[in-house]
C-alpha cells in the first residue's frame, strides 16, 4: 500500500491541500489577517494552479484533484484576507 504511487500521490496532496485549513479557519472566526502576506498567497494560487494544470496534462487525477481542493482553500484564504484587510483600513 505503501508503494502505490496512487495512494502515495493522494496522501501528499490531501496533507498539502488541507495544510491551509487552519489558517482559513482562523482568519474567517477573528476576522482578522492583518499579519497574512497577499504576495505568498498570489505566487502560491500561481504555483497550486500549474500543478492543476500539469495534472491535466499528464491526466493525474491525483494531482489534478488534490492542487484544485488546494487552490480553492488558498483562493478563500486570499478573499477572506482582502476582505477583513479592507475592514481595518
Amino acid at each position: 500500500m505503501l508503494s502505490d504511487p496512487f495512494v502515495i500521490g493522494i496522501a501528499a496532496g490531501v496533507c498539502t491541500g488541507i495544510s491551509m485549513l487552519p489558517q482559513l479557519v482562523m482568519i474567517i472566526g477573528k476576522k482578522k489577517a492583518s499579519d497574512i502576506s497577499l504576495g505568498m498567497l498570489l505566487i502560491l494560487l500561481c504555483g497550486v494552479g500549474l500543478w492543476v494544470y500539469y495534472g491535466i496534462l499528464k491526466k493525474d487525477w491525483p494531482i489534478i484533484a488534490t492542487n484544485a481542493f488546494s487552490f480553492l482553500v488558498n483562493l478563500l484564504i486570499l478573499f477572506f484576507s482582502l476582505k477583513y484587510k479592507k475592514r481595518k483600513g
